[in-house]
């Protein structure tokens, strides 16, 4: 494979892949989708999260969250106003700053405060509000402090929006729309068209040629994925480990996508095949669509690999030590189907010189 080669062929199939059907339902499909299911739930549009505080000395903590533009603050004068408050959804979180807090803080100490939590919040306003705690404490002591949030939910128990459970399935959608269905149909083109030999028997190996329709597939996947996340304002406090898990999906989704290419005669074939083994790809978005199926059966499937490091990282403020297990399991299955792709591309190669 001959980088030179490939970047040629990148550039041209950049520049064709606009005129191509698949290339631009890729780009508006997940957006549609995303935009629909916001409207309709109420979140697109929705207020900055809203933190509640009942302060029991004279903390400086209130007057810098007051400051902040990305969080609505209300404080509450007891905690029995507060508790209130959370249980009837006027603010997703509340928490209760002991007097002495700032000394406590100034000085280095480990420090313990209650926080209640409105158990039908947005999972992103749960991972947001006490993250950006975390960070006033730390601006406030001008160092990491330990602190220990005891939490406690509250109102009619822990309720997952639609919208949180939705997400998955729009992302992964979003992820195969264009790393799958891009490079299959190209292939599959190029192969009825007579244009695949035109290729091979040019400078440019069919390895080159592969590499630049999967390259394309990628770069789409990737920015349609990040945009989807932006779009649903999911991007959580790890915003490149979460790129990187996108990119590994992606980079999944381009392996199987060029060896249905390979394998498939035509494009009619290609939309049978999708429509009749998609819920192999989608199943473990039922998981996260009704939460009480038990987590392991999605286990079974490749795609779990890519969503739940995804959940882990948006929705639930997880990082690294969280999500590495998963992470590294996705990392060997885009191996193994890289050599598949191998041996693919070499009995393709047979197929049309034959």
């Amino acid at each position: 494979m001959n980088p030179r080669r490939v970047a040629v062929l990148l550039g041209k199939e950049l520049a064709h892949g606009p005129r191509n059907y698949i290339f631009i339902f890729a780009i508006i499909a997940p957006i549609a989708i995303s935009l629909v299911v916001t409207l309709v739930l109420g979140n697109l549009f929705s207020e900055e999260p809203r933190l509640g505080i009942t302060d029991e000395g004279s903390s400086r903590i209130v007057v810098m969250a007051r400051e902040l533009d990305s969080v609505s603050v209300q404080e509450y004068s007891t905690v029995a106003a507060l508790k209130g408050a959370v249980e009837n959804g006027a603010v997703d979180m509340g928490i209760v700053l002991p007097e002495g807090f700032d000394a406590a803080v100034l000085q280095g100490e480990s420090v313990e405060i209650d926080a209640f939590i409105w158990g039908e919040s947005l999972a992103r306003n749960r991972t947001l509000l006490p993250a950006t705690f975390a960070n006033l404490v730390r601006d406030l002591a001008g160092q990491e402090v330990p602190i220990e949030i005891e939490s406690v939910t509250l109102g009619n128990g822990v309720s997952i929006p639609w919208s949180d459970r939705l997400l998955p399935f729009i992302v992964l959608a979003t992820v195969f729309l264009g790393g799958l269905l891009l490079p299959a149909t190209s292939v599959i083109e190029e192969k009825q068209k007579k244009t695949l030999v035109a290729l091979i028997v040019t400078p440019a190996s069919l390895g080159d040629v592969f590499a630049a329709k999967g390259l394309v597939g990628i770069i789409l996947s990737l920015v349609m994925g990040v945009a989807i996340l932006l779009l649903n304002r999911a991007f959580g406090a790890e915003p490149l480990l979460l790129v990187l898990v996108l990119a590994l999906g992606a980079v999944m989704a381009v392996e199987l996508g060029l060896l249905c290419g390979a394998f498939i005669r035509d494009i009619t074939t290609l939309f049978t095949l999708w429509k009749s083994a998609g819920i192999v790809l989608f199943a473990p978005v039922f998981i996260y669509l009704f939460p009480q199926i038990p987590q392991w059966i999605g286990k079974i499937f490749p795609t779990y690999y890519i969503l739940q490091p995804i959940v882990d990282i948006s929705q639930r403020g997880a990082g690294w030590p969280e999500i590495a297990l998963n992470v590294s399991i996705l990392v060997a299955l885009d191996i193994v189907l890289a050599g598949i792709v191998v041996l693919a591309a070499r009995k393709t190669i047979q197929r049309v010189i034959a």
